[in-house]
């Protein structure tokens, strides 16, 4: 079944079949991304208005909205075109004005006729001591009192979209509402208290009281459950796909590893060796592994991918480990060099460098089998590099790497396996939205030894004091980072560029002892300073953010960042890891200018007050919002229309796991509650889901 499903064809219909919607008003609905009575039954009201009848405007909260039950005592037209109508009316304690602009006489006569009774509803002010209700909303008879709901909806609205508009249009929509089959789980529905779809949707669009309008209320945690679950049906069809792709067997003997962890001076975390065997497992399975490996700072990523690839080494085959940048690419090989001579296997390293005969050897050892581990950039992806026998490719820094290249990447070999590696902590929604087809492993411990850096707030009027501490530390051979957070001057803003701080910071401290890194540099430049401050001949590395991921210089124990209010939280925890890697305490020291907003002080004091990479994320989630923390355009994350990402991990969660195990026992969806899901994806516009069925 590849076509939209009949029961579902008036919600696609055109727009200009809803009542008070024509050509014009449908092209204005664009604006709030409305183009079918779908969207609309999707976009909820985010307000409400009281509109429940009162005695008396005496007493009440001026301005507000009331209803009232009025008698008309007389009616003193405008004096001019632009003046004011005024007809005065009296409740059942005082008298007020309705007041009119722009109006025809003989229409409010006969509207508001003199002596009688009429229900009125709008908002009420006090002005020029007397309270008065500008153009009310509603003017009706005693008798056309239910006309004006108890409590009034209140809609997103666009430019030529009116609130009337809004209502008249949704209710048509609703009308069309077919009746569907439960795709929920009958348990779970019943444990929540939910209640049917079409139901869920009709009382959401008439709430009741504000409580009804928030997002905890039941029918909209009904209705958002049902935008999640469709996501993830998705992401676990993608994941079977994925999985249906035969895999190869890969079980190592452990020759290799037993070497490396005789030698290591420490003994792994038990995170570390749980996910070691849960990816040990996923390699010894026929299907193709696609696993996410999440680790804060310092968490130990890269021994897990090490051990990883000495299975594949192990088994006879060989292993790729891709990096975003040179920099790093030459960082993990000189990380994992001492492990593999340990373990008697070969590494080597291939970036857009390599060039010639060179390049040429390295490829005939690569695809002869001699080299077992290759670490580099994308230049791994060119067409003409061959492995013998690939079964591994571990991608560090997923934000960089998109589906499309993990894709690539699983094509180099007949069924390679996939580990990506992610140093940024990623709340629990995110994830499970973001990265919902893979399978997840955490390294939520520090390796032992690692001593937790003292993290200070220093206002930058007081940056005389912050030089003079570094003149000391560099006195006893220590190392420190000075982050700027833009490259050169600028007009408009008053960041102080890299080169200026570097030249302030070498006329203080002296020639050769700073040296600066930013991403307009040449990369032999970028490569040659970064190399001066790794072997220690420099001691002050002035940087732009290039340096937030895995530069690795132990000896360095301070971390300025200058203007770290202008940061986000993530990036600060970011940076701030790269110091404290050494034996020594270590510090970082944020630099803000005074005085510092709100958000400003609440985000310092978070880093001030924890190091836990996980709680920095949650925190950063919840003062920027999931759009904003990752750039929702080019992140893959749904954009969804009722559900909320920032608050709503634990229905995300709920709905990740009912969609597995559906898929699990009803792979092509074909049982009554498998056919009712295949109607949502559907409605929920997840034709690609059921395209991977069809194929499936």
């Amino acid at each position: 079944m590849s076509t939209r499903p009949e029961i579902l064809y008036p919600l696609f219909a055109e727009l200009t079949s809803l009542d008070g919607v024509g050509p014009k008003i449908a092209q204005n609905f664009q604006g709030l991304n409305v183009e079918r009575p779908r969207d609309l039954i999707l976009t909820l009201p985010h307000n409400g208005i009281d509109r429940r009848l009162v005695d008396t405007v005496q007493g009440a909260d001026f301005p507000s909205v009331l209803t009232l039950k009025v008698k008309v005592l007389s009616h003193k037209p405008a004096r001019n075109k632009s003046g004011a109508y005024r007809v005065t009316v009296e409740d059942a304690k005082t008298a007020f004005q309705l007041v009119f602009f722009h109006a025809r006489g003989d229409y409010l006569s006969k509207l508001l006729p003199v002596g009688e009774e009429r229900i009125v509803s709008g908002k009420i002010e006090f002005f020029d001591g007397m309270a008065q209700m500008v153009h009310p909303d509603h003017i009706v008879g005693t008798q056309q009192m239910g006309d004006i709901p108890a409590f009034e909806p209140v809609y997103p609205l666009t430019a030529g979209v009116t609130q009337k508009v809004m209502q008249k249009a949704t209710q048509s929509a609703l009308a069309k509402l077919p009746e569907l089959d439960e795709w929920i789980d009958p348990e779970y529905k019943k444990a929540q208290n939910w209640m049917g779809w079409a139901n869920a949707l009709r009382a959401a669009h008439r709430p009741t009281s504000i409580m009804d309008t928030a997002l905890s209320a039941p029918v909209r945690q009904r209705l958002a459950y049902d935008e999640i679950f469709a996501h993830q049906i998705t992401l676990a069809l993608a994941r079977n796909q994925l999985r249906k792709a035969k895999g190869i067997v890969t079980q190592g003997n452990g020759v290799f590893r037993s070497k490396v962890f005789k030698s290591l001076p420490y003994t792994p975390t038990s995170a570390q060796m749980r996910a070691m065997d849960e990816i040990a497992e996923d390699l010894s399975k026929p299907i193709k592994m696609n696993r996410l490996l999440q680790g804060d700072v310092g968490a130990g990523k890269t021994l897990v991918a090490f051990m990883t690839l000495l299975i594949a080494v192990e088994a006879g085959g060989q292993g790729v480990l891709m990096a975003p940048t040179e920099i790093l690419a030459r960082q993990h090989l000189e990380a994992l060099q001492p492990l593999a001579e340990d373990a008697g296997v070969v590494v080597a390293l291939l970036t857009g460098r390599d060039k010639g005969a060179e390049r040429a050897g390295k490829l005939r050892a690569l695809a002869r089998g001699d080299i077992h581990i290759l670490v580099g950039t994308h230049a791994v992806f060119q067409k003409d590099v061959e492995f013998r026998d690939l079964r591994l490719a571990v991608i560090d820094e997923q934000h960089r790497f998109g589906v499309r290249q993990r894709l690539e990447l699983g094509q180099k070999g007949q069924a390679v396996d996939v580990l990506v590696m992610t140093a940024t902590p990623i709340p629990r929604s995110l994830a499970l939205a973001q990265y919902g087809d893979m399978d997840v492993s955490i390294l939520d411990e520090k390796p032992p030894g690692r001593k937790p850096i003292t993290t200070v707030t220093v206002p930058n009027t007081r940056i005389d004091e912050v030089v003079q501490k570094l003149r000391d530390a560099i006195a006893l051979g220590k190392q420190a980072y000075w982050v700027c957070p833009l490259v050169e001057e600028s007009e408009v803003l008053d960041y102080t560029s890299a080169e200026d701080r570097f030249k302030r910071l070498r006329a203080a401290l002296g020639e050769g002892v700073v040296d600066l890194v930013h991403g307009q540099m040449h990369p032999t430049e970028k490569d040659a300073a970064m190399a001066r401050f790794q072997s220690g001949q420099s001691q002050v590395l002035v940087a732009t953010t290039v340096i937030e991921v895995g530069v690795n210089v132990p000896n360095a124990t301070i971390m300025v960042i200058e203007r770290a209010e202008i940061f986000g939280l993530a990036q600060l925890h970011q940076l701030r890891g790269r110091v404290g890697r050494g034996d020594a305490q270590s510090t970082c020291l944020l630099m803000y200018q005074p005085p510092l907003s709100e958000t400003g002080q609440k985000r310092l004091g978070v880093l001030r007050d924890t190091e836990d990479g996980f709680v920095i994320a949650q925190t950063d989630l919840e003062m920027r919002g999931s759009g904003d923390l990752i750039g929702t355009a080019q992140s893959g994350l749904p954009r969804f229309r009722i559900a909320d990402l920032d608050s709503m991990s634990g229905l995300m969660a709920v709905a990740q796991k009912d969609a597995r195990n559906l898929l699990l026992s009803d792979p092509t969806l074909t049982t009554p509650r498998g056919t009712a899901a295949r109607l949502l994806l559907w409605f929920m516009e997840q034709e690609k889901s059921i395209r991977l069925i069809s194929v499936g």
